[in-house]
C-alpha cells in the first residue's frame, strides 16, 4: 500500500536528480584526475628524518644525506622537472646523495641531457648510485651506468666504497637490481672490517629480508613510489613486485631491528597520476 505521507515523484523528477546525481560523480572524478595528474604529480616533499645508527662515529655525527629516487624520465617527467629537483636538494647542503634506481622509463634518450643536470649536485663525502629494474628493462643498463658515472656518481653494482672523514670511514654499498640484475650481497660487502657501519643501496625494498641476515645498518630503496595512489584509511591500491611488504617510510627489519627507508620516487610509471602520495626527496639526518 502506497504511503500517503510519500508525495509520488515523477519519471521526469526521478531522471533530472539521477543526471544530476552522475554528473556529480563525473565532476567530481574528473577534478580528483585533474588534481592527481596536473598538481601532485609535481608537487614536491622533503621529508626530513633524523635517524640513530648505533655506535656510528663522531665524525659522521649529523651527517646530511639525501635520498632520491624513480625520477621515469620520460614518462611525463622532463629534465627541466630533473633540474627543478637537483635545486632543491643543493639547496639542502647535503653531504651525501643517494639515488635508488629507474633513471629511465622506457628509452634512454632523455640520458643525454640529464647528465649535466645531475652532475650539478654536489655532495663533499660522495653522490652513490644502484639501477633499478626499468634501467635494466630496457636493456640499456649499460648506457644508464655510464650517464650515472659521467654524472659523478659511484654506481654500485655488488660493490661498496669507503668514505672517510677524519680518519673515521663509513661504507657504501650496493647490488644490482633483483628483479632482472644478479644482485650479490656477500661480495658487496667482502673485505668491509668486522664493526663498520654499511648502508647499502638497492631498489626493490622487499630485500631487506635478505639484507638483515647482513652486517647492514640501513637499507636505503625505492621501487614503490608509495603505492602512487593512496585512498585515505585504505593506504596503497596496488604496489610492484618486491615492493609489497616495505612501501613507503621507515621499517625496522629482522632481529637486529635493521632501518630500511623506501623513498615515494620523483615519477611515475604507467599512470602519470599521484594521489595521496607526492613525490619525495627524503634528507635524512645521522645520528
Amino acid at each position: 500500500m502506497n504511503d500517503p505521507r510519500i508525495a509520488p515523484i515523477s519519471r521526469k523528477t526521478f531522471l533530472s536528480k539521477a543526471i544530476k546525481c552522475l554528473g556529480g560523480i563525473v565532476g567530481l572524478g574528473a577534478a580528483t584526475g585533474a588534481y592527481a595528474f596536473g598538481w601532485e604529480r609535481t608537487w614536491l616533499d622533503v621529508v626530513r628524518i633524523h635517524l640513530t645508527i648505533p655506535g656510528l662515529g663522531d665524525s659522521y655525527k649529523g651527517t646530511k644525506l639525501i635520498h632520491f629516487s624513480d625520477a621515469h624520465l620520460g614518462h611525463y617527467m622532463e629534465t627541466s622537472d630533473l633540474q627543478a629537483v637537483v635545486s632543491v636538494i643543493q639547496n639542502e647542503h647535503p653531504d651525501i646523495i643517494c639515488f635508488t634506481g629507474d633513471l629511465v622509463d622506457e628509452s634512454i634518450s632523455p640520458l643525454a641531457a640529464a647528465i649535466p643536470i645531475l652532475d650539478q649536485l654536489q655532495a663533499p663525502l660522495g653522490k652513490f648510485a644502484v639501477l633499478g629494474n626499468h634501467d635494466y628493462r630496457i636493456n640499456q643498463q649499460k648506457s644508464v651506468r655510464e650517464g650515472l658515472a659521467a654524472s659523478g656518481f659511484e654506481v654500485l653494482e655488488n660493490r661498496h666504497v669507503a668514505v672517510t672523514k677524519n680518519g673515521e670511514s663509513l661504507y657504501m654499498a650496493g647490488v644490482e637490481d633483483v628483479l632482472h640484475g644478479k644482485p650479490d650481497l656477500a661480495q658487496a660487502i667482502s673485505d668491509i672490517p668486522e664493526g663498520e657501519k654499511v648502508i647499502l643501496l638497492v631498489h626493490e625494498p622487499d630485500f631487506a629480508d635478505e639484507a638483515a641476515k647482513y652486517p647492514i645498518h640501513l637499507q636505503l630503496s625505492g621501487h614503490s613510489h608509495g603505492g602512487q595512489v593512496r585512498l585515505p584509511w585504505f593506504g596503497h591500491l596496488v604496489t610492484p613486485p618486491l615492493a609489497r611488504r616495505y612501501v613507503q617510510g621507515l621499517y625496522r627489519v629482522g632481529p637486529d631491528q635493521m632501518p630500511v627507508y623506501v623513498n615515494r620516487g620523483l615519477g611515475t610509471t604507467i599512470l602519470p597520476v599521484r594521489f595521496f602520495c607526492r613525490p619525495e626527496i627524503t634528507v635524512l639526518t645521522l645520528q
